[in-house]
């Protein structure tokens, strides 16, 4: 009771700021919930509220197919392609980053031609990586006929999911992961280096056993940056991933025929997926610090 009397009044600006930030996190977060609770209707229901009972038909429907696209396969490619972006984006963001603690001859247009990437519309750099791939078909086509007319009938195209379509996506994540590393760099302290030295480890050394365990948090956390970034995306990835589609793809063909709550059903579980990620990723950094 007395520590409740001596207890402070709110500010007079509290209240506004509390109703204006309320407001800011159901605009964010409405529509994902809206779209949760109505992939769980039964078998009458719609696209809008009110709700028309609730079953896991709709679940149960998507886990048989819808129509001529197979959700299942296309959910297997973006899983592949996801842990491949995440492994490679958190690689080179390292690399780069211990590159950039020295003097890197090159390295300002370097850095600049990275994050350019940021910059430019998304559409554009998908095109652009389209036009590239076409441009080196007609390359391969043309040494194939020099060189194997026999190999030249079984050639297609170099674009894929995992030589354009990548790259295309990490143009969208390594810069993400290059300016992290920056920032975990620039707060790190070289004395547990200079430390290592001092006791006789080699440079392998140092960055196997100091740097890495210190920064090894902050990785799983460009990890999961990487590969969150790459399930959802869309536009980068529109002109570039050849003849199969990523599940994002496919649901943005999806919003166009479907019109019953199994595309709601879908989008539940692809966000089930992406809480389930962004928890492990959490749950190893605990582990980790737990241990360090």
């Amino acid at each position: 009771m007395a520590s409740a009397a001596r207890r402070e009044p709110r500010a007079p600006g509290f209240w506004p700021l509390a109703v204006v930030f309320g407001a800011f996190v159901l605009f964010l977060y409405g529509p994902m919930l809206a779209i949760v609770v109505l992939s769980f209707q039964g078998p009458e229901g719609g696209l809008t509220f009110p709700m028309r009972g609730w079953s896991l038909h709709w679940f149960r429907q998507l886990w048989e197919g819808i129509g001529v696209i197979d959700i299942g396969a296309a959910l297997r490619r973006s899983l592949g392609l996801g842990m491949l972006v995440m492994t490679q984006t958190v690689l080179l963001s390292l690399l780069a980053g211990l590159a950039y603690r020295k003097r890197l001859p090159g390295g300002a247009p370097l850095f600049y031609v990275v994050v350019a990437s940021l910059i430019m519309p998304s559409i554009i750099v998908s095109l652009g990586i389209g036009l590239m791939f076409r441009l080196l078909d007609s390359g391969v086509k043309l040494a194939l006929e020099a060189w194997s007319p026999e190999a030249l009938e079984g050639f297609t195209t170099t674009l894929g999911m995992f030589s354009s379509g990548l790259g295309a996506q990490l143009t969208w994540t390594l810069p993400f992961g290059l300016l992290i590393m920056f920032a975990i760099f620039n707060r790190f302290n070289p004395a547990y280096e200079e430390a290592a030295r001092d006791l006789g480890a080699s440079a392998w050394q140092t960055q196997r056993h100091v740097v890495l365990p210190l920064i090894a948090p902050s990785l799983v956390g460009i990890g999961m940056f990487g590969f969150t970034l790459s399930w959802d995306e869309i536009a980068r990835s529109s002109q570039a991933m050849g003849d199969l589609n990523t599940l994002p793809l496919e649901l943005q063909g999806l919003t166009t025929t479907v019109t019953t709550p199994v595309i709601y059903a879908l989008g539940t579980v692809t966000t089930a997926i992406s809480f389930a990620v962004m928890g492990l990723s959490l749950a190893l950094v605990a582990l980790w610090r737990r241990r360090g």
